[in-house]
């Protein structure tokens, strides 16, 4: 009788010293799962993606920075290495679909200009463009000095100017302080409507879905929406398009020289 007394308690004991650990165990699993949470951020991603790149592991390096976009963080410099990694793996299309996207993040980075003009030299299309009257090249130069954002502050500024240049302009008892109100409100005011101006047009240059990136080592550009109908001319990987109207998997498009006609929008990536 002794004897089964003494295994019961053996086992009570037993069961309560599981019972204790049961939480140490939970415990250490969800300092794991925190730690791989942490392990797998996207600045720890970002960073592991650097070296990745630096060390020659240029697809690993592309895998990285595409995770970090797969959680809707976006900037140049994300857009830009991305490009270098895929310009490193001879994939010219990815490389400067991405150098345009971070380009409208940033219209002004020299590196993004320098990388994505290389990579466009490297593709098979030569392709003149259209020459632009040369005030209007001027003109988009200024623009895209800034971003929109940057834009935005300017004009919100120099409204602030106008009004304050209006106050004294219309409280002013002595004439020249009024003169100089009166000069500062209109050169104020015409700054506020050119930088509002500029921010609008840049924010929808970065929202505009209307230009693509030939994905495909070739594809040939039809006179109609229909594989049978006769092929106009071809463009190759890394060709910038404008694009038109839809229809049934296919899209009007547009290259820079002006030529036109219609491809699938499968062998196309939009920027």
């Amino acid at each position: 009788m002794k004897r089964y007394i003494a295994i019961f308690f053996v086992l009570l004991i037993t069961n309560f010293a599981f019972a204790q650990e049961e939480p140490v165990v939970q415990q250490e699993e969800a300092q794991a799962t925190v730690e791989t949470t942490i392990a797998t951020s996207p600045k720890q991603r970002w960073e592991a993606a650097n070296v990745a790149y630096n060390n020659g592991d240029f697809a690993r390096a592309a895998e990285l920075y595409e995770s970090i976009l797969d959680e809707q963080l976006h900037s140049a410099e994300l857009y830009y290495n991305l490009g270098n990694a895929y310009y490193k793996q001879e994939m010219l299309g990815k490389a400067i679909v991405n150098y345009n996207r971070a380009l409208r993040l940033s219209p002004a980075d020299e590196d993004i200009l320098h990388n994505l003009e290389y990579a466009t030299q490297a593709t098979k299309d030569n392709i003149e463009e259209i020459p632009t009257f040369f005030l209007i090249t001027w003109v988009r130069s200024l623009r895209n000095i800034m971003g929109s954002n940057a834009w935005t502050i300017v004009s919100l500024l120099t409204l602030t100017l106008t009004l304050l240049a209006a106050l004294v302009y219309l409280l002013a008892e002595r004439l020249s302080l009024r003169k100089t109100g009166f000069y500062s409100m209109c050169l104020a005011a015409v700054i506020s409507i050119i930088s509002t101006t500029f921010a609008y047009q840049t924010y929808q240059a970065l929202t505009n879905s209307n230009e693509a990136v030939i994905m495909s080592s070739a594809v040939p550009v039809k006179s109609s929406p229909d594989r049978a109908a006769t092929d106009l001319f071809v463009v190759h990987e890394g060709t910038k398009l404008s694009l038109g109207e839809r229809i049934d998997g296919w899209v009007e498009i547009r290259i820079a020289d002006g030529r036109k006609g219609w491809i699938e929008t499968s062998r196309i990536e939009i920027i």
